[in-house]
């Protein structure tokens, strides 16, 4: 693994060095000129080198606050490189919005193009700047605008070192994902990169568990790459993998009652939801297809026929453990003391 100086939006980084980098994309109608912030650090001794990004979706914002908790730290790298990137869609992020002003959605349009549309520069860029450097990445998401996602890794479990990076994460929920077709991760992946999907929260909110949990799980990942020093766990949560899950849909619209809670076990048929009239009169009952483990909902309630609202997750006689170990991931989170005043 090469250590010679790493050349990132003309500026030479290196082995040793820390900086932080404005990388320029398209400017605004204004003239005003967007740039997608970066901080490179750098072991003195060769080794991987990793990124972490967030907001590639403009309303998900918890990575950005993971990454800004992981600066925080001062984290002193033992060997290889880390680059984190804590806005790639500084537009999206600027309107609050997912999309990026050409109404695009940027996970859709990697790798991009240099003469292409504003989120096909965009994602020209980053690949270009940023993932070709890179041998591993962790891409980190949130659920959409009034949905949440219970903290989870979604990779090609297939390939054996992806699978003992997202084991090393430390979440009880890992999802054996197909790259969709435009993604981040699909393009960084034909770059030679190995690709982590950290999902969980909800789009526009702060959410403790998941900030909490990521920020220890890319330490984890870091740790167990030999990039930083090994850390001590103070109990070890085991993940169990989902070869299969399914979004369950309401089949009528209106007013939810809700029943099954993020992160719980729900079995085959029990009822998850009702959906009522304006007049208090029971539509529908949703019951679940399958036994399994809700890790993601919606939070709103409200529904049209046809919208998603209950995703679970299939884990066989395991579902139980899972239970119990989103329990200890749980407990582990000290909640943020509030001020007395």
């Amino acid at each position: 693994m090469d250590n010679s100086a790493l050349h990132i939006a003309g500026v030479d980084i290196l082995p040793g060095e820390q900086r932080q980098l404005q990388l320029p994309v398209a400017s605004l109608y204004t003239d005003t000129q967007v740039s997608m912030p970066v901080h490179v650090m750098r072991g003195k001794k060769p080794g991987p080198k990793v990124f972490i990004s967030a907001a590639v979706h403009g309303d998900e914002l918890n990575g950005i606050e993971i990454i800004r908790r992981l600066l925080q730290l001062n984290i002193k790298l033992t060997k290889g490189t880390l680059i984190l990137v804590p806005m790639v869609n500084v537009y999206g992020v600027l309107n609050q919005s997912r999309y990026m002003p050409d109404r695009r959605d940027l996970n859709r349009s990697f790798p991009g193009s240099k003469k292409g549309s504003l989120a096909g520069r965009v994602a020209y860029t980053f690949i270009n700047s940023i993932v070709r450097h890179c041998d591993y990445g962790i891409d980190l998401h949130t659920g959409a605008i009034h949905r949440s996602n219970l903290p989870q890794i979604r990779a090609n479990l297939d390939d054996g070192e992806t699978l003992t990076l997202a084991q090393a994460f430390g979440v009880p929920v890992l999802l054996n994902a197909n790259v969709r077709d435009g993604s981040l991760r699909e393009a960084a992946v034909n770059n030679g990169a190995r690709v982590l999907l950290y999902e969980a929260g909800e789009a526009l909110r702060f959410d403790e568990l998941s900030i909490q949990t990521g920020v220890r799980g890319i330490l984890n990942v870091l740790s167990s790459l030999g990039v930083m020093r090994k850390r001590r766990l103070r109990q070890k949560i085991a993940p169990f993998v989902a070869n299969r899950s399914d979004w369950t849909r309401a089949a009528a619209s209106g007013f939810v009652c809700e029943f099954a809670k993020l992160g719980a076990y729900v079995e085959e048929g029990e009822v998850l939801a009702e959906i009522n009239n304006p007049m208090g009169e029971l539509i529908q009952q949703v019951t679940s297809n399958r036994a399994g483990i809700v890790i993601g909902k919606q939070n709103i309630p409200l529904v049209l026929e046809g919208d998603a609202m209950f995703h679970i997750a299939y884990f066989g006689s395991a579902a139980d453990e899972v239970v119990e170990h989103i329990e200890i991931m749980n407990e582990q989170i000290t909640p943020i003391a509030t001020p007395v005043i």
